[in-house]
């Protein structure tokens, strides 16, 4: 009976999952397989590339780490789907921000930025966050102070006309739809504050104790339902970003992500 190919049956499954593959068809180095692998979150080419130039060719240290690194920086260079990097996904006050992670699965390190500003190189500053600190997570403002004395360019602007174009075209709509829920006014920009709160809100604590089932618990209104007209789905121009996995010739893994969040969210999100 004919051996199968473990690269062709990862690749027709990636493929049906809408991923992108690029995988060697030699052997590894060490531990078996067939390495190098990177895999990435839909049909991103050119981070795909940019990521096996670096794990196949040894180029830039040819590690695991250093092709998720190239691959999500030439995302965001290239502005994926509008969803990674700067100049996309404005928030509700009309602000990229930007998020990344990655993990070295060799040593099990991780680091990430969240809510990051004015720095438009997210996944290199994850990298500095984990090979830097004995945190696991920066954020905000602090993030983007961090990353700044760590060498990486910046205060820059993270948006762009487009965003800008957008992000004003949503006001326009009376910032409809967003991501609020259980507040008044709910067909507006705001600002908004919190409606259906129980007039009891010690009886959740004590409902138990006094008999109450959970199907009265529930007739009686106390749940809170939403006011909002908060985003029913979505999708990958609206609320995504690329993920990365890389095995490298060594056999060791290393994975990350980086997006500028969705559209229109709640600032801090």
């Amino acid at each position: 009976m004919a051996r199968s190919n473990p690269g062709l049956l990862l690749g027709l499954l990636l493929l049906r999952l809408n991923w992108c593959l690029a995988v060697d068809g030699g052997g590894a180095e060490e531990g078996g397989g067939v390495f190098p692998v990177v895999v990435s979150t839909w049909p991103f080419r050119e981070a795909v590339r940019a990521a096996w130039d670096v794990v196949k060719t040894g180029g830039a240290g040819g590690s695991a780490v250093d092709a998720v690194v190239a691959g999500c920086s030439a995302c965001e260079e290239l502005r994926c789907d509008g969803t990674v990097g700067p100049g996309g996904s404005p928030d509700e006050k009309g602000e990229t921000t930007l998020d990344a992670l990655i993990m070295n699965g060799k040593t099990m390190e991780i680091g990430a930025v969240a809510a990051m500003r004015y720095v438009k190189d997210a996944i290199m500053a994850a990298k500095l966050v984990m090979e830097h600190t004995g945190h696991t997570l920066l954020v905000g403002e602090k993030a983007t102070s961090f990353a700044i004395s760590m060498g990486l360019a910046g205060p820059t602007n993270l948006s762009s006309p487009e965003s800008i174009e957008k992000w004003s075209n949503w006001r326009q709509n009376n910032c409809q739809p967003n991501f609020w829920k259980n507040v008044a006014p709910a067909g507006n920009c705001g600002p908004y504050h919190p409606i259906n709160i129980p007039k009891d809100p010690v009886k959740s604590a004590v409902w138990e104790n006094q008999g109450i089932t959970c199907q009265e618990w529930l007739q009686n209104d106390n749940l809170l339902e939403p006011t909002s007209s908060h985003f029913n789905s979505v999708n990958r121009h609206n609320h995504d970003t690329i993920s990365m996995a890389v095995i490298d010739k060594m056999g060791h893994v290393a994975v990350g992500t980086s997006t500028n969040g969705a559209t229109f969210k709640i600032p801090g999100r």
